[in-house]
């Protein structure tokens, strides 16, 4: 797939198989960053096939350091003398730049990079990863094209910084204050931390390398080290990517197998409304794999769709970044669904694409609301973002006649094989290049 392909599919066919569930995109994201705080080599294992890892990896040879992806497995090594730049352009081409900032600057004591690019669905506000910088001791100057901060030769100290926002606390700036913190001689203090899996995951790869890390109600400490081995990581199972597949399958009629994730995987939130849409989980095996352990897998089958009220929220909630599929996926309710968007000031870029499917949904500031039942006809329509484009896959795999649907760059940048697997699957699906 060029990276100016659109995708062609025919629709009515019901999903049925078995489909291996990828490395968590953003799970992986703040590990690459993670990674470099490492003094020793780091392999993470199970990372996602996707544009967003081969940028990280150029991201970090910018800095001098030695990084690579071998289509499963990420690896870095230290720099003999780190260049504190994020690289101006490519840089630019995913969310996480300032996270990946933090550890330049954790490290090299400066850092200059770019504003964060990735989805262009709301803005990306980077204020709290900022804040963090300045209670590590950072000076940090912003101008229209980017940030520069920089300790002076005392480095990161230990600091205190709320992460909280208007929208709930900030995933990145926890992540983000974390990497800053692990390098600072002495605890540091973070209120009002997210929980995300990828802030959890990230602990967890820090603390198995000897930076103490603790939560409790409401805060996080974290005592840094002078000196962080690297060794060998495994990525957690993306649970976006498996919900994306479960409610496609749910769409059509489908029964799938998702290899590589497990129930417990996902949140409550997710997992409590598409039980109540009529969405079956089912904990089974995934079939085994040689020299490997045992995975962990789903069973997802579905009846009729029943409609639901729901909205995102901070982690156990619904994830933002499943919101678009569900609403899809609710199009084909008997009845009328609400979605409430809780993460962003407003995420509806899939509403008119869908109402161009025959979708009768509409949006109201952050209310999302689709009256379901209703069959969806073939059409021609673009996306904006990663999830836009996978809820209109879902629509496409349940319309009556061959759509085609644009921007699938979006969709390299945070699926590996989704087109691939839903093939498998028994999807028509059909790549060619755009005119």
């Amino acid at each position: 797939m060029t990276p100016h392909s659109l995708v062609k599919v025919t629709g009515g066919t019901p999903l049925s198989g078995r489909y291996p569930v990828q490395g968590s995109k953003n799970i992986a994201l703040h590990l690459y960053a993670a990674a470099m705080l490492a003094d020793t080599p780091v392999t993470l294992h199970n990372a996602p096939a996707i544009v967003d890892t081969g940028v990280c990896v150029r991201i970090l040879q910018h800095t001098g350091m030695g990084a690579d992806f071998d289509g499963d497995t990420f690896t870095a090594g230290p720099a003999a003398q780190m260049c504190p730049v994020i690289h101006p352009s490519i840089g630019h081409q995913v969310r996480t730049t300032a996270v990946l900032a933090a550890a330049v600057l954790a490290r090299t004591g400066m850092v200059s990079f770019p504003y964060p690019g990735g989805d262009a669905f709301c803005p990306r506000l980077i204020d709290r990863h900022l804040a963090a910088m300045q209670a590590a001791g950072a000076d940090v100057i912003t101008s229209d094209t980017g940030v520069r901060a920089f300790t002076g030769t005392h480095g990161v100290r230990p600091f205190t910084v709320d992460v909280n926002t208007p929208y709930g606390p900030s995933l990145g700036a926890t992540v983000t204050a974390m990497l800053l913190a692990a390098r600072a001689d002495g605890t540091s203090l973070i209120t009002s931390p997210s929980i995300e899996p990828e802030v959890t995951e990230t602990a967890r790869f820090l603390s198995e390398r000897g930076v103490a890390i603790a939560f409790d109600a409401d805060s996080l400490t974290v005592t840094g080290t002078d000196f962080i081995p690297g060794g060998t990581f495994t990525i957690a199972g993306d649970r976006i990517e498996a919900a994306t597949v479960a409610m496609a399958a749910a769409m059509t009629g489908g029964t799938v197998t998702l290899d590589g994730i497990a129930l417990s995987d996902l949140p409550e939130g997710l997992a409590i409304p598409l039980a109540k849409a009529g969405v079956s989980l089912t904990p089974t095996t995934a079939e085994p794999v040689r020299g490997r352990r045992p995975l962990e897998a789903l069973e997802v089958a579905a009846g009729p769709l029943l409609p639901i009220e729901t909205q995102t929220g901070p982690h156990p909630g619904l994830p933002t970044d499943t919101a678009p599929q569900l609403a899809a996926m609710l199009t084909q309710a008997r009845g009328t669904s609400l979605i409430r968007e809780r993460i962003y000031p407003q995420r509806d870029t899939h509403v008119q694409p869908l109402r161009d499917f025959g979708a009768s949904i509409r949006s109201t500031g952050n209310l999302i609301r689709v009256r379901g039942g209703k069959q969806l006809r073939a059409a021609e329509v673009e996306a904006a973002d990663i999830r836009a484009v996978t809820a209109l896959l879902i629509a496409a795999l349940a319309a009556d006649g061959t759509s085609t649907i644009r921007g699938l760059h979006h969709l390299r940048r945070g699926y590996g094989h989704l087109l691939d697997g839903l093939a498998t699957l028994g999807a028509e699906i059909s790549t060619e290049p755009e005119d």
